[in-house]
């Protein structure tokens, strides 16, 4: 499996062409495996009940930290593999909440669906297509994660009227931005000599956004 650099991605010049088409290709062809790995996993767990969760959680997380250091040393076929095993385990993880919702309102899901499907595909087009640098919007971002973050875990354990519209809507606001952001690393980036980073942020875009609308469709009651 050739790296960014291989391929000229490491160069610092903008992608086009064939070259363009052939790591875009690549990347999503991984992110659509490790949604599959997802749904899988989901499958799997299916009758579990939720103790688990918080234990394929963290072997999810060390999926992601391993497929940078894989990556960052060349191990692709590792890093590729971690990827699925991150999609996998995350899939396993939510597997009660998507129960829960396929035997109360099924409809719910497949709207989350479809409508996560439209927004990451228009967001990803802007950001795939974009002349503006977005780098600088990343630490804005990451510091309205962290907030959204604690205002979501204060809010399960204090009564705060609409908790999860606002925390589902100003979470959407955020993966929306890393969705443009992960796009736009996909069409220019030149630091990243491997796909499996790329995919890895996508397929977290997607797998969050479907998460917050299910939660937002569904009425909240089983946010992550």
């Amino acid at each position: 499996m050739p790296t960014y650099e291989q391929m000229g991605f490491g160069q610092g010049a903008a992608l086009s062409g064939d070259r363009a088409r052939t790591i875009f290709g690549h990347v999503m062809g991984l992110v659509a495996f490790s949604l599959g790995f997802a749904a899988l996993g989901a499958y799997i767990a299916r009758n579990m009940n939720g103790s688990g969760g918080i234990i394929f959680f963290i072997g999810a997380f060390a999926c992601i930290f391993g497929l940078q250091w894989a990556s960052a040393r060349g191990r692709e076929q590792l890093a590729v593999a971690l990827l699925f095993g991150m999609g996998l385990l995350l899939g396993m993880a939510v597997s009660p909440i998507l129960v829960y919702y396929a035997h109360t309102d099924s409809g719910v899901v497949y709207q989350a669906a479809g409508t996560t499907a439209l927004f990451v595909g228009l967001l990803g087009t802007i950001g795939y297509t974009t002349k503006r640098d977005l780098s600088p919007m990343m630490k804005p971002l990451m510091i309205a994660f962290i907030g959204v973050f604690l205002f979501g875990l204060v809010a399960l354990f204090v009564a705060i009227p609409g908790a999860n519209v606002i925390y589902s809507v100003a979470m959407l606001v955020i993966f929306g931005g890393f969705t443009l952001f992960d796009f736009q690393r996909l069409a220019t980036n030149p630091n990243y000599q491997s796909a499996v980073p790329i995919a890895a942020g996508i397929f977290l875009d997607i797998f969050n956004v479907f998460l917050l609308l299910l939660s937002l469709f569904g009425g909240g009651g089983n946010r992550r």
